[in-house]
């Protein structure tokens, strides 16, 4: 098993190739980066197994100061089989299909961590985020049993790791899943002033104020193939269309973003489209309300805090805002490009809401599909 080049010798054949900038800001995660590898590598000609005594790396930091390019860097620097590679939203889809496959097992969560071993010897995941306090429990015990298999975690992430769950009641259920992710990662703060994908800003318009009929020409100029309005067939689901052709899907924002959708039915367009426009996106903005628990009805319900509790919940489009976000995400890691027309500039589509912090980053991203850089990108597919 060969092992390429090391993630610094990758990263400096960049700068050499003028593919990327020098970031001082990302130096130190370079080099636990480069530790890992070069521990790997050693581990290779011994006895140990390859991944024992190895402390993993959680990069956070804000969007933009080069994570996701880190971490992308680093797992190309690795042999095949050795690493394994997911979205965070991807990664959770994955462990709810495992477990259901699993009903009925006393320690499902040991059998998939054995399993996900057998696969990798590194996990390197990307944009680690839980907002679910069933998703987070799981991870809590995920996370245990993976560490306990030696497999190796690598993870990018907003948040610092004393923050992650803090969105959750009954904080105090998660302590010890977070002293576990501090025993075994080295956290990494990415605190450079740079945004990385702002420098890519280029010449090509992917956002639209109220222009329906500029987005009816820029269709009949993009699409390929036959032009149909069928409804799609997504996981199993019609979604209503206002156009489709070989190479693009034209939908309504209510079509797409409100009702039953999920990461997958995104995941499955972002595989099948190379474009994907949205038209009739609202002013997003809404203004987040309270709820008092009713008395003996959730009172048994893990996470649910003490009767009365008053937990804020979200604003009326907020269910729609997190599918757009999952959306975008799906978008950008398969470097779709995405054609949307909105009520209101992209400056002030979502001002106000209980996602304003997942939101910055689907506002970055944005921002960058419109670079010529990102369009190359999809052509090098």
């Amino acid at each position: 098993m060969a092992f390429p080049l090391s993630p610094l010798e990758t990263y400096q054949s960049k700068l050499d190739q003028q593919e990327v900038i020098f970031d001082e800001s990302q130096q130190l995660a370079l080099l636990a980066l480069e530790r890992i590898y070069q521990q790997l590598h050693e581990a290779k000609s011994t006895s140990m197994t390859m991944s024992e005594n190895i402390k993993g790396v959680y990069m956070w930091g804000d969007v933009g100061r080069g994570k996701t390019f880190l971490i992308d860097l680093f797992f190309s620097c690795l042999p095949e089989s050795v690493g394994l590679r997911l979205h965070f939203h991807h990664f959770m889809a994955r462990l709810h299909q495992e477990l259901n496959l699993s009903f009925g097992q006393v320690n499902p969560l040991k059998g998939i961590a054995k399993k996900l071993a057998s696969e990798c010897r590194v996990l390197c995941f990307d944009e680690f985020f839980v907002s679910d306090i069933g998703d987070a429990m799981l991870l809590g015990g995920l996370t245990e049993a993976l560490f306990e298999e030696g497999v190796v975690l690598v993870a990018t992430s907003n948040i610092a790791i004393k923050d992650l769950f803090q969105n959750q009641l009954q904080k105090q259920r998660f302590e010890v899943p977070i002293a576990l992710l501090q025993t075994n990662l080295e956290g990494i703060h990415l605190n450079g002033q740079a945004d990385h994908r702002l420098r890519h800003i280029g010449s090509t318009d992917i956002y639209f104020v109220s222009d329906e009929q500029e987005m009816q020409v820029l269709f009949g100029q993009i699409a390929t193939g036959e032009v149909s309005s069928l409804a799609l067939q997504v996981c199993r689901r019609a979604i209503k269309t206002k156009a489709v052709a070989q190479n693009i899907a034209w939908f309504d924002f209510y079509a797409l973003c409100d009702g039953p959708r999920s990461a997958l039915d995104y995941i499955e367009l972002a595989k099948r489209f190379a474009i994907i426009m949205v038209t009739g996106i609202p002013e997003l903005s809404s203004e987040p309300f309270e709820h008092i628990k009713a008395r003996g009805t959730e009172d048994g319900a893990i996470g649910s805090g003490q009767t009365g509790e008053r937990a804020v919940s979200l604003g009326i489009n907020d269910d729609a805002v997190r599918r757009f976000i999952s959306l975008v995400d799906e978008c950008y890691d398969h470097k779709v490009l995405l054609l949307l027309s909105a009520d209101v500039p992209l400056e002030q589509l979502y001002l106000n809401g209980t996602l304003l912090f997942e939101f910055r980053r689907t506002f970055s991203r944005l921002i960058e599909m419109k670079s010529s850089y990102y369009q190359r990108l999809r052509l090098r597919q």
